[in-house]
């Protein structure tokens, strides 16, 4: 008998400067209602999920840039989402700034959490992929400052076992790289839960809109099918203060077929029973790892960063 598990993607649209962390929640726990009305039992949220994404203007102020961030999850402002979704019974991936200490020094990362039904944090996880740059381009439309203002993740890609399913964390710019995947492929993941905010505009390369979106489900669905994983991602979408993000929340299947997907770029939530066995087959068969794969051909994966032309 295959093991099912209702869950929903839960979309957002545009935070911006002046919309406070309190009013943003209250957004949160209405799609948390809706899920809970669609029988859901797992909601994923987005990436900087409680804030405009701040990485686009430049800011010298130091003060000011920590205002983005969490010193404590939960916090005041967040405890009635933890609240409400343990009355529900609803576990739940939430996207945000963490500002922590660590031997002594201040870190800045761009979290997610995993939060059980019962309201404890079992899953962590610190964004590696950072994209964008560091500098001031002040001839770009907007920044993409992620490199100033996070540390690279320090916790790598695991996975945890809730709700009875091997459930793992990423975040944005992570879903374009094959090794987010195969890494927790490799723990035997079922569900890739992972929240972005991605700019409709390429600020380096003009690039139609179209194939923005292209390139997102595009990276989902190989995923997915070559890990045979469930995918589930949310989007921070629309246009916050201006500047433009794309929508495509999407529950994608272990064959790499779209189970579920928004259609708009606000508040919007979208669900699907996954059955935690579709992927088994594959996993048996045609991408039975113990059997195929052959590290002692992959050695470049992890020596070489850049590509090198050797011939």
């Amino acid at each position: 008998m295959s093991r099912k598990l209702r869950a929903a993607v839960a979309q957002l649209g545009p935070i911006h400067r002046a919309d406070s962390r309190t009013s943003v929640v209250k957004r949160l726990i209405a799609l948390l209602r809706e899920a809970h009305g669609q029988g859901a039992r797992f909601v994923v949220f987005p990436e900087l999920a409680l804030t405009t994404f701040f990485p686009r203007w430049w800011m010298t102020d130091q003060e000011e840039i920590d205002r983005y961030f969490e010193r404590e999850m939960p916090n005041a402002e967040t405890r009635p989402l933890f609240d409400l979704a343990r009355e529900f019974g609803i576990g739940f991936y939430l996207g945000y700034a963490e500002l922590t200490a660590e031997h002594g020094q201040t870190r800045h990362y761009n979290t997610s959490i995993l939060v059980a039904p019962d309201g404890r944090i079992v899953g962590h996880y610190r964004k590696i992929h950072l994209p964008g740059h560091s500098e001031h381009l002040p001839n770009a439309p907007f920044q993409h400052l992620e490199k100033r203002y996070f540390d690279v993740g320090n916790e790598g890609f695991r996975v945890w076992r809730m709700l009875d399913a091997v459930i793992g964390m990423c975040i944005c710019n992570d879903r374009r790289w094959p090794e987010t995947y195969r890494v927790m492929g490799l723990q035997g993941v079922e569900i890739v839960a992972l929240g972005y905010n991605t700019p409709t505009e390429n600020i380096h390369h003009p690039e139609p809109l179209h194939l923005r979106m292209f390139h997102h489900i595009l990276s989902l669905q190989a995923n997915a099918y070559q890990n045979a994983a469930w995918v589930l991602a949310a989007a921070k979408a629309g246009a916050e203060d201006g500047f433009g993000l794309i929508g495509g929340s999407a529950i994608v299947a272990p064959t790499g077929e779209i189970a579920a997907q928004a259609l708009s770029e606000g508040d919007e939530l979208v669900s699907a029973t996954l059955d935690l066995d579709l992927g088994d087959y594959l996993k048996r068969t045609v991408f039975a790892f113990e059997k195929h794969r052959r590290i002692e051909h992959y050695g470049l994966i992890t020596s070489r960063t850049g590509a090198v032309t050797e011939v």
